[in-house]
């Protein structure tokens, strides 16, 4: 149902980098591409994931109670993302572990705040 989720940047090309690496091993690149704008997705899923420069050009700021998650094919992948992610600057909020019976994540924020999580069910 999700087509896209949208957060802010203050340094758009340091974002551009950050999210090329940390989301790498998902599978997921840039797609479209704008002046102010960097999608993230997957070949052959219409979703994405879009880091922009806020259009009313105040500050981005993180929204309190606000994450945005990914689905990843396996444990493995969550644990090489979360890596991947604290490698390219995030900051830990939360080491990959068993969260529940089945639910399987690691939680970071990205160089601007935004707070994020990879996670594996089953």
């Amino acid at each position: 149902m999700i087509g896209y989720v949208t957060i802010g940047t203050n340094d758009f090309e340091k974002a551009k980098t950050f999210y090329d690496k940390a989301l790498a091993a998902l599978g997921a690149g840039r797609t479209m591409t704008m002046e102010r704008m960097q999608g993230y997705g997957v070949k052959g899923s219409p979703v994405m994931l879009a880091v922009c420069k806020p259009y009313n050009e105040k500050p981005a700021t993180a929204g309190n109670g606000t994450m945005v998650s990914f689905f990843a094919p396996s444990r493995e992948v969550v644990d090489k993302v979360y890596a991947d992610a604290l490698a390219a600057g995030a900051k830990d909020e939360g080491a990959p572990g068993l969260r529940g019976d089945t639910f399987y994540g690691a939680y970071f924020r990205d160089l601007d705040g935004n707070k994020l999580c990879v996670f594996h069910m089953g």
